[in-house]
């Protein structure tokens, strides 16, 4: 009797274990950058709110410096639920939903408070995008992810005005950004972050577009002389989930992981736009920074204002709306 109340004393553990691990629902997330990296550290906080205003149902699962998937990628593994969640550059979903390259219009977002403006849940911008991006590949957007604004480096000289840029070859990073050079008279290439720095080392382009605080981060100033604070696009990512995985959620896990989405996105928000200033400032003394005059960055808007309303034209009805709404900021 003794071993038979043994036996079934350890069937039962067993059985909880069993029921535990079943009722433990785990989201795994596929991430490009390192966890250290800000955008890691923004789905760390995430994991952290979520597990423990679930209590432990929900455990979070990071996958950093593209471990399972490429950037381009992470649209369809999250779409078609091969993983639950994840985060990729906005542009990579531009193939299904081209609207969503409006953040990259240029001038369009040219104040911090309008890009707080037009990123925020809920939005106008927002609503249209996520909206689309959902329907046309099955991931929810929980949360936009800044990344910072665009700048501009140079080696031989500053660029200050768009015919600083005329015949010059330069390092993009999107399509419409693509056009934004063409508009300024220079030759786009298209050419990923990594590849910087041996690209600006061996002269391979003239001009490179990235991030404000790459400059620090990738030690860019080693290879390039000239900063040109530009700011007259934005680089978001996004953070996404699997829509039938979310629905398949209770309620309360459902909120749960909204609430985190919405606290964790305002502040990487914060912290990006601070530690931009930071970044440049702090590399001020290793490479020339220029500061555009209101004359100057004048002109670059007028030079690309063409790119809003080819925009509008040619990539369809969503981002004729989507320009629509940007330009009533």
């Amino acid at each position: 009797m003794k071993r038979l109340l043994a036996s079934l004393s350890v069937a039962a553990i067993a059985a909880l274990g069993s029921y535990t691990a079943q009722a433990e629902t785990t989201i795994r997330v596929t991430l490009q950058l390192p966890q250290k990296h800000a955008l890691g550290q923004n789905w760390l906080s995430f994991k952290k709110i979520v597990e423990e205003k679930s209590g432990g149902d929900m455990k979070v699962q990071l996958f950093p410096s593209a471990q399972l998937y490429k950037d381009k990628q992470v649209p369809e593994a999250v779409g078609s639920g091969a993983i639950e969640a994840g985060s990729a550059f906005l542009g990579r979903f531009a193939g299904s939903v081209p609207a969503v390259e409006v953040i990259n219009v240029p001038f369009l977002f040219d104040t911090e408070a309008k890009l707080r403006k037009a990123a925020a849940t809920g939005s106008e911008i927002r609503n249209i995008l996520d909206a689309a991006v959902l329907k046309e590949t099955g991931a929810k957007v929980l949360w936009w992810q800044a990344f910072g604004r665009n700048i501009y480096l140079s080696k031989d000289k500053p660029i200050r005005t768009p015919a600083d840029l005329k015949g010059k070859k330069v390092r993009t990073y999107g399509k419409i950004l693509g056009w934004t050079v063409q508009a300024l008279g220079g030759a786009p290439t298209l050419m990923s972050g990594s590849k910087q720095f041996l690209a600006y080392q061996q002269g391979a382009v003239d001009v490179g577009m990235t991030g404000g605080s790459t400059i620090e981060s990738r030690k860019l100033y080693e290879v390039m002389k000239h900063a040109t604070l530009s700011y007259d696009s934005a680089i978001e990512f996004v953070a996404v989930m699997n829509n039938k995985f979310f629905n398949s959620l209770s309620k309360k896990n459902q909120g749960i992981i909204l609430s985190a989405a919405a606290t964790v996105e305002q502040q990487l928000r914060d912290d990006v736009y601070a530690n931009e200033t930071r970044a440049v400032n702090a590399v001020r003394s290793k490479i020339n920074v220029i500061d555009l005059t209101e004359a100057e960055r004048a002109e670059w808007r007028a030079k690309t204002k063409g790119v809003g309303d080819r925009f509008a034209s040619e990539r369809g009805d969503v981002a004729a709306a989507v320009i629509k709404a940007a330009r009533g900021l």
